[in-house]
């Protein structure tokens, strides 16, 4: 799971953090999802972003994965709304449009594009978790001014309202 952190002053974009948790470590799921939720909580604690973009699920033939990304990113939504952080929610097809102008970009044209887009002398691609989650940040700051583009929600009223199908 990757996740990225940036600054925006004026019309200048900075990369501030991107890494990955290595979950691989953890023994089964539920500590892992305990590590999302401490982990994003010491990130908002440290940071103290304005707002919160994430990866909107997606649908993909293993229903197994499926599930437990949603739970991944329920946790971190969780962990965002605890702390009273808005949260805007992104497709993977939006943020490489985003980037590269094309939904179907790979991984590695999307981190290529990060590098150029933040005039970054290296780009480390073994990191291309954490380049994904870099680049939901960036979508965002793209997309800040157009927000019937996506879904936002400023806490747990907010979210169930735009979403009472995920309420069963």
């Amino acid at each position: 799971m990757g996740f990225g952190l940036i600054s925006v002053q004026g019309s200048k974009i900075k990369m501030i953090s991107m890494h990955e948790l290595i979950l691989s470590k953890y023994p089964n799921h539920e500590t892992k999802l305990k590590y999302i939720f401490d982990r994003t909580l010491s990130l908002i604690d440290e940071f103290h972003p304005d707002e919160v973009a994430l990866e909107a699920p997606f649908f993909g033939k293993n229903v197994q994965s499926m599930l437990k990304l949603g739970r991944a990113q329920g946790v971190a939504m969780a962990a965002s709304l605890h702390r009273d952080i808005p949260i805007t929610e992104y497709s993977p097809k939006k943020i490489k449009m985003a980037i590269t102008g094309n939904g179907n970009a790979s991984k590695e044209m999307v981190a290529g594009m990060l590098k150029n887009l933040l005039n970054l002398k290296e780009f480390p691609t073994r990191y291309l978790d954490a380049s994904d989650g870099l680049a939901v940040a960036v979508c965002h700051h793209f997309n800040s001014g157009n927000l019937s583009a996506q879904k936002s929600y400023t806490g747990w009223d907010s979210f169930l309202k735009q979403n009472p199908e995920r309420l069963k």
